[in-house]
């Protein structure tokens, strides 16, 4: 029976510069973005924003993916920061305060998961774009003379640096659209990825904080 590693059935297959690098030699980017409070607007601001959207996404040219996730959030180190703090306040006055407030926080979730929502897009660009017209014909021969081997082939460093550059003007874009909306967007540097991508596969250990030795050195 072969034990096959995680990696072998995910489609990255390096990041680096900001950069997603898939198997298949394409690339990725991720923009993290913020959110607004919808329902707190004005009918005239809603409809503003609607239109600015609605603009935004006609001006696409490209694909994009729209991600949100959900995360749950261990409060336990928080409720022991309170209580610590409750134990160094100089006064009973203060003492009976951090107290009070603390209960409050653990009946607010008692029952209840909190929540984080984050927000994402995902901005591709393949590498026969890079090729123009005769796109699909050097793409198909760059396949065909990896053979199988495709699945590991390095780009080459001049096809990732265009590839990237049109990448990074596509996610500037993107930007852009969504600032006009009213949201900022920031894309991920490689630390950032290699954190992100860890905590989906590990849930459990990011909610609590845990953190391999080995990620610190990939997050340099």
């Amino acid at each position: 029976m072969v034990n096959n590693a995680t990696q072998d059935f995910l489609e990255v297959k390096d990041i680096r510069e900001g950069v997603i690098i898939l198997k298949n030699n394409s690339i990725r980017g991720i923009l993290m973005v913020s959110s607004l409070n919808f329902a707190l607007k004005s009918e005239e601001e809603q409809n503003a924003i609607i239109y600015a959207y609605q603009s935004f996404l006609n001006s696409l040219d490209f694909s994009c993916q729209i991600i949100i996730q959900s995360r749950k959030i261990n409060i336990t180190p928080y409720l022991d920061s309170l209580q610590e703090l409750e134990q160094k306040q100089t006064t009973d006055l203060m003492r009976q305060q951090t107290a009070s407030y603390k209960e409050f926080i653990k009946e607010m979730v008692r029952g209840d998961m909190v929540m984080t929502k984050n927000f994402y897009v995902v901005v591709p660009y393949e590498l026969m774009e890079i090729f123009g017209a005769s796109g699909i014909t050097k793409q198909f021969d760059f396949l065909k003379s990896s053979g199988q081997k495709n699945q590991t082939q390095e780009m080459k460093d001049n096809d990732f640096e265009r590839c990237k550059t049109q990448l990074w003007q596509r996610m500037e874009f993107l930007a852009m659209g969504l600032r006009r909306c009213g949201l900022e967007a920031i894309p991920l540097t490689t630390p950032e990825l290699i954190e992100l991508f860890w905590s989906i596969h590990h849930p459990e250990q990011a909610e609590i904080g845990y953190y391999p030795e080995i990620l610190p050195e990939l997050l340099k």
